[in-house]
């Protein structure tokens, strides 16, 4: 880890002193029984050190996320203990629903451009677990102990600060899985009551909606490697006809991605084909169609080149939730569909969450903005 990694401890004083990694969570195909159960977020993760005025964010990498979210600062000094060290995740709410791609846009090099973002769509703080309180560190007791805590502590101090629901019923945490998907989470998390807070390692357990979906395979990137197929860029035709790129699906072994140079060979398109391709700049600048390439706002000099194909074939592939017409994470690869026709690939054939206000989840009137 370079120095560069390391958040800035500026005159903390703590028990628990940063970096510190999260704890992670391994998949689960149902919810256990006899467990601790909470919503799972989709936002930044984040463990916020608060020693009075002094407020340091932490990532999952590790990485100081302090200067993303000013507001952030501002409401760990308003609504969290004096000292503190809490884990839990930066989310952004819009029209009753998490918003990543609001998130997303705060990574931005200027701060001006950064503190504009941050008053027209705030971020809020969901708290699910204490690692430290006053002089006291927490990450050897017990989690009930450490949600107790949480709760005692920190719950209803302050609005834009939140801790968790929770419950400790199977049958709940069922009914949670349908709808609170309805309001931008994507998940059940279920813990141990009686496990010690362990960084890096994956103690908990995720459990997430599995679904599949057929997609037109509109292009591919190269593999960094080179010489082998990276990625297949997916696409799903809206209500006005328009190929919208939706993700991708890169998960294969080195031999299926060697495999596939060659049976991608027959579909590129050659320098002088690209009129007519849906996703080529010409042609998508006049309707909005979304498409691949652009910059990556995480990695400045990752290639995000691709090579297109003719849009006629159709893969079948999971994927677990969407955020707003495209799929949340990298979709998984399951079977080619020769007997789709690509022009009946749509949104239409995806299955829509109940609809669920983040107000709901957490039992309360959204804060005011």
């Amino acid at each position: 880890m370079t120095s560069a990694n390391v958040p800035d401890q500026g005159h903390l004083d703590l028990p628990v002193m940063p970096p510190v990694s999260p704890m992670l969570a391994k998949p689960a195909k149902a919810i256990p029984l006899g467990m601790h159960y909470e919503g799972k977020w989709d936002g930044f993760r984040a463990i916020i050190f608060r020693d009075g005025d002094e407020v340091v964010i932490g990532s999952r990498n590790e990485k100081p996320l302090t200067r993303y979210f000013p507001e952030v600062v501002a409401l760990a000094r308003a609504g969290l203990p004096d000292k503190c060290v809490v884990d839990g995740e930066i989310v952004i709410a819009r029209d009753g629903r998490l918003d990543f791609d609001a998130l997303l846009n705060r990574i931005h090099p200027a701060d001006s451009r950064v503190r504009l973002l941050a008053e027209q769509t705030p971020a809020q703080f969901v708290s699910f677990d204490l690692l430290a309180i006053d002089d006291r560190n927490l990450m050897s007791e017990e989690f009930g102990l450490r949600r107790d805590l949480l709760v005692q502590r920190v719950s209803g101090r302050s609005p834009g600060i939140h801790v968790t629901p929770a419950t400790r019923d199977a049958d709940t945490a069922a009914l949670w899985f349908e709808q609170f998907e309805g309001a931008g989470l994507d998940g059940i998390i279920a813990k141990s009551l009686s496990g010690a807070y362990e960084p890096n390692k994956r103690a908990m357990i995720k459990i997430k909606h599995a679904r599949t979906a057929d997609c037109v395979v509109a292009g591919f990137r190269w593999h960094k490697s080179g010489g082998v197929v990276g990625s297949l860029l997916l696409g799903l035709y809206d209500d006005h006809g328009q190929l919208q790129q939706v993700g991708v699906s890169a998960s294969f072994t080195m031999a299926k991605r060697q495999e596939l140079v060659d049976f991608l060979a027959p579909y590129l398109i050659g320098e002088g084909e690209h009129e007519g391709h849906p996703w080529l700049a010409d042609v998508a600048e006049q309707d909005g169609t979304r498409v691949p390439g652009g910059l990556s706002r995480w990695n400045a000099g990752k290639d995000l080149s691709w090579q297109p194909l003719r849009p006629e074939l159709v893969v079948e592939v999971s994927y677990d939730h969407m955020q707003g017409n495209r799929f949340r994470h990298t979709a998984g690869f399951r079977n080619w569909r020769p007997d789709r026709d690509p022009a009946s690939c749509t949104y239409e054939q995806l299955e829509i969450p109940v609809k669920f206000s983040l107000s709901d989840v957490f039992g309360e009137e959204p804060p005011s903005k």
